[in-house]
């Protein structure tokens, strides 16, 4: 999938790679991490390492990286984009990749998923109970490592992760809600509903990653809360890109089944923009609305590829992708506006335009 998003960078500005950047901050990140996680009882340190990728079930050492570190990254490049050293956003980075891990396990658990990262999730491999214990523990101890950071911004730091963690159960929560909610009429999700679950869902920790990294740094305030809604911004231009990657991505690149999200029948922003097109799009979101609502809690892949068909030819792709675009812009406008370090901010923009253009 090819996509139509602003360039954020000039060629010249940094020569460094989105792959070597998230290296580079994950290498920064990583020893403070697997101490943190060590300090947990030992049989929830080893599921917690799991589901990082350091290890089998068992506790052998795997040699998988885990994910690509993107929260712990923004940290990293906000802090210094500050003008400070990534070293001052560490343990911000840590609080909010164990928070991300915290929602990743009870995700699982809540939408039923059986893999992950071509694993069985952690919920499948040790036992639901055991998950939850896990994710119980990441969570208790993402608060511990902010209360930990010496200064007066530790305070700050634990309110602002608090309240992120506050929206992130918001939108956990509305999105558990749509799964009820029928596909048309005066009670369907409409797209702006769905973008405001995203942010909290989703946005929201990537705001609070960003804010986190300038805050340690000493930013001023304004600096602070700039980076945390365009973190925001970038939060629903990521989920959006997802979206995209669940119904056309392709399995090779993505890891998943084609057309997965509609075979999971998730009401997705793509598809609620589909069901509400007026005007040359009207009669295909008339005949989605009808597939979506006579089809089977599995359906086949005859209707899952008719589904795809008709979500294109009502607009639901071309209006997903307009409004991710419209997000990454409200990115750069924000970055604009702050005089960050110049390769620190170049730094940044390259890795924000690798999550909002993934046709890997």
């Amino acid at each position: 999938m090819t996509t139509a998003f602003p360039v954020l960078l000039g060629a010249d500005e940094t020569t460094a790679t989105a792959g070597e950047i998230l290296g580079r901050c994950r290498e920064l990140v990583r020893p403070t991490l697997v101490g943190t996680v060590g300090r947990l009882h030992p049989w929830v340190a080893e599921m917690a390492a799991y589901s990082f990728g350091w290890c089998d079930v068992g506790g052998t050492p795997a040699e998988g990286a885990g994910g690509k570190g993107i929260r712990q990254a923004l940290s990293v490049l906000c802090a210094e984009a500050a003008g400070a050293s990534g070293e001052a956003a560490v343990a911000g980075a840590v609080a909010v990749e164990l928070v991300h891990t915290f929602s990743l396990l009870h995700d699982d658990i809540m939408d039923g998923d059986q893999t992950r990262r071509t694993r069985p999730t952690v919920w499948k491999a040790y036992g639901t109970g055991p998950a939850v214990l896990a994710g119980d523990a990441l969570f208790a101890l993402a608060v511990e490592a902010l209360a930990a950071v010496d200064g007066a911004g530790a305070a700050a730091a634990v309110r602002r992760l608090s309240a992120a963690l506050g929206d992130l159960v918001r939108g956990q929560a509305d999105d558990l809600l749509f799964e009820s909610r029928p596909w048309t009429g005066p009670t369907a999700v409409g797209p702006a509903e769905y973008r405001t679950m995203v942010e909290h869902k989703t946005g929201a920790l990537l705001g609070c990653a960003a804010a986190l990294g300038a805050e340690l740094a000493g930013a001023p305030e304004s600096t602070v809360a700039a980076l945390d809604r365009a973190g925001r911004h970038m939060g629903v231009a990521f989920q959006v890109v997802d979206d995209l990657l669940g119904i056309w991505g392709d399995p090779a690149v993505t890891g998943k089944p084609v057309h997965r999200d509609l075979r999971q029948r998730k009401k997705t922003f793509p598809v609620l923009a589909a069901l509400g097109a007026g005007g040359p799009g009207a009669p295909a979101a008339e005949r989605l609305a009808t597939l979506l609502e006579e089809s089977p809690d599995t359906p086949d892949d005859a209707t899952t590829r008719r589904a795809a068909a008709l979500i294109e030819q009502a607009g639901g792709r071309s209006a997903a992708l307009a409004e991710a675009d419209r997000h990454i812009a409200a990115v750069e406008t924000y970055l604009a506006s702050l005089p960050l370090a110049p390769r620190a901010g170049a730094e940044l923009r390259t890795l924000l335009g690798f999550l909002a253009r993934r046709d890997i």
